[in-house]
């Protein structure tokens, strides 16, 4: 088999980088539907059931107790995402030492993604005030769906060369957007068709079998990448080591906590993204929890807004990773957190009841939201030590596709003190400022050789 980032026969590249791309299109199902439109509103409402206040009440004060506490049903989907990522902190890393020293990484992916799909699949027991249940199958989701995304982001150094990899992260971004925006787009028509004004119940069993849709869409395109996929042998330290795959995982990760003061910069980086894509990730979560409960505006609205989100960001993630080709990928990252900091300084003066004012800010969201993801991950691919992909993009994935936690959890806090969604969104601007800071002063030529790479023409 070809070494890492190696010219592999033409066919063979595209139809493994195809199907490498075909994970973003299956698990982005699973981001749009379920994250960013449905799954807010919908475990908001149950929440808000659970606490006494009948459907369809609105500025629901209630509270719900949990396991004994007592919260804010407005906070219970904040505090879950957050838990949720807490969780992370522990299972992926793990899981990315694992895949590093695994023979054959193809069956983790197939696990965790199966395990997440069918956990959303299962979210169709979600009735009435089961909000727990709901909290539940979500965590196992999502952290399913990291785990996951670990193991698929450890194919990008095998699939391209360092000058290759903001068009092929790109291009996997892009199609990510373009099938979660057709899954959407799908329910949107059966939202508008089988929705009854008046009639909340139904407006709840349609979202629910939406994040159903979900499930089903992110399990059977999955088969794609399992099959087109090759497997690469591990290489560098993880790849001379043989016994149990799991606690030689262990054992490996335990070795990379304790080494990695030995590569500063690729840390400095990382702390600069978990910073930045805690804000991304917490507006791409709480978008339709603020324009439902803040804004008034109709699940219709919400989806059409997320669509306008989707199909201009697999434009954007192209157009960002052509003006990185250009003027470097660092740079381009940088003007996209300032654009972010735009879209939420519009955010906290959106007029409620508009939905012409928030499509629009959607549509700038859309403009910057692929490509800074999708560069960030092509970066930061330069700064990993050969044969630790995996232990890295767990590192790197805690905070990624809508599993971050300090944003949500101050989000949350901030409602629960203020009742209001607005200042907690404009909250979020610290982390775009610090966060873009912080990448500005790595040295990112100079971090890339540290890690033993060779670094691309443009930075």
């Amino acid at each position: 088999m070809a070494a890492p980032g190696t010219a592999l026969p033409p066919a063979t590249a595209r139809r493994e980088r195809t199907g490498w791309y075909f994970y973003d299109w299956a698990n982005s199902a699973f981001s749009t539907t379920v994250l960013t439109v449905f799954l807010g509103p919908f475990l908001t409402t149950t929440a808000e059931i659970a606490a006494g206040c009948p459907l369809g009440t609105d500025d629901c004060t209630g509270r719900v107790h949990p396991f004994g506490l007592t919260i804010a049903a407005g906070s219970f989907y904040p505090y879950v995402v957050s838990l949720s990522v807490l969780l992370t902190v522990f299972v992926l890393p793990v899981m990315g030492a694992v895949a590093d020293r695994a023979p054959r990484k193809k069956p983790l992916l197939a696990g965790a993604a199966f395990l997440g799909a069918g956990a959303t699949v299962a979210m169709v027991f979600v009735t009435g005030d089961r909000y727990l249940l709901g909290g539940l199958l979500f965590l196992i989701a999502n952290i399913a769906f990291g785990a996951a995304v670990v193991v698929y982001n450890s194919f990008l150094p095998q699939l391209a060369g360092p000058d290759e990899r903001d068009k092929v992260s790109s291009r996997g971004w892009a199609l990510g957007y373009l099938g979660g925006g057709l899954l959407l787009a799908a329910n949107l028509v059966a939202v508008v068709l089988l929705s009854v004004d008046g009639d909340d119940q139904r407006t709840m069993d349609i979202a629910r079998f939406c994040i159903v849709s979900a499930g089903l869409w992110w399990a059977v395109f999955t088969l794609i990448p399992l099959r087109w996929l090759r497997e690469h042998p591990a290489t560098g330290a993880t790849g001379n080591t043989r016994g149990n795959v799991l606690t030689d995982g262990f054992k490996q990760l335990g070795h990379t906590l304790r080494t990695l003061r030995a590569y500063p910069l690729t840390l400095f980086f990382l702390l600069a993204y978990l910073i930045y894509n805690d804000g991304i990730q917490t507006v791409i979560a709480l978008a339709a929890q603020f324009g439902s409960e803040e804004l008034d505006l109709t699940q219709s609205t919400l989806i059409v807004t997320i669509l306008i989100v989707q199909f201009l960001a697999f434009g954007g993630a192209l157009a960002l990773g052509a003006l990185a080709t250009r003027i470097g990928a660092r740079k381009t990252v940088l003007l996209s957190l300032a654009l972010w900091l735009v879209v939420i300084a519009a955010a906290y003066w959106l007029p409620a009841g508009k939905p012409l004012p928030f499509m629009l800010l959607g549509a700038g969201i859309g403009i910057v939201l692929g490509g800074s993801q999708a560069l960030s991950r092509s970066l930061f691919s330069q700064l990993i030590p050969d044969g630790k992909e995996g232990e890295y993009y767990g590192f790197y994935e805690i905070s990624d596709k809508g599993t971050s936690w300090l944003g949500p959890l101050l989000f949350g806090l901030i409602f629960q003190l203020t009742d209001s969604y607005r200042l907690g969104i404009i909250s979020l601007v610290v982390f775009f400022v610090v966060g873009g800071i912080l990448l500005a002063l790595v040295p990112i030529r100079r971090a890339i050789t540290a890690a033993g790479n060779t670094p691309p023409t443009l930075i």
